[in-house]
């Protein structure tokens, strides 16, 4: 049995519909890639946290508590005014710091670490100050080891403020990259707050010291 070709008549209905299908899948197809992308910052939050917090917190208590050990170094040195008075504001900023992040760890239950600096507050010596170096985390970026403390502990005073510049602008660049990842993987808002100011504050006295050293 023969059948008729379809003619340019016949063949239109089905162009036709295939085009409204093509159009309809095509349409659908763009009104699914409008959908926002996921937005990491809608997880953020007032009340929770997540395991970057905590991890933040407790090693920037260990990071900044080795800041204001250097600081200690400087009571009783020859320094210029401007040296001097950067290290009352380092010890300004990060003394509260370390006790806002303290409460924050407590409010978790979690352990809040202990810290060279405890020991040298408990009226012990440099010797038990190195044992407690040795239990912190080495890995956090810019913290000084035992040999470092230890050399510019015993610096004469002709070389010590232009070692302690160099290790605090070293220090505090490690302070910096902690903080940045923090405003990236936190989830507390408070937290990520602190971290911003650790950025602002630390980077501007990055560049300070980078000009008392002549940089």
């Amino acid at each position: 049995m023969r059948y008729p070709r379809p003619t340019a008549l016949t063949r239109r209905p089905a162009v036709l519909l295939g085009s409204l299908t093509l159009g309809l899948t095509l349409t659908l197809t763009a009104c699914g890639n409008d959908e926002p992308a996921a937005d990491n910052s809608a997880q953020v939050s007032e009340t929770d946290h997540n395991d970057a917090d905590v991890a933040f917190a407790t090693d920037m208590i260990q990071h900044h508590a080795q800041a204001l050990s250097m600081v200690d170094l400087t009571v009783d040195r020859t320094l210029d005014p401007e040296v001097q008075q950067l290290a009352e504001e380092i010890r300004d900023a990060q003394g509260p710091e370390i006790e806002t992040m303290s409460d924050w760890l407590q409010e978790w239950d979690e352990e809040i670490p202990a810290t060279m600096r405890d020991h040298s507050n408990a009226g012990h010596g440099s010797d038990t100050m190195g044992d407690s170096m040795e239990g912190m985390n080495s890995d956090m970026p810019g913290m000084m080891s035992t040999g470092d403390f230890d050399e510019l502990e015993n610096a004469s005073d002709a070389d010590f403020q232009t070692m302690w510049l160099e290790m605090m602008i070293e220090h505090h660049e490690g302070a910096v990259e902690m903080a940045q990842d923090q405003q990236d993987d936190g989830q507390y808002q408070p937290a990520i707050d602190l971290a911003g100011d650790v950025v602002d504050t630390q980077s501007a006295e990055i560049q300070t010291m980078e000009t008392l050293l002549g940089s």
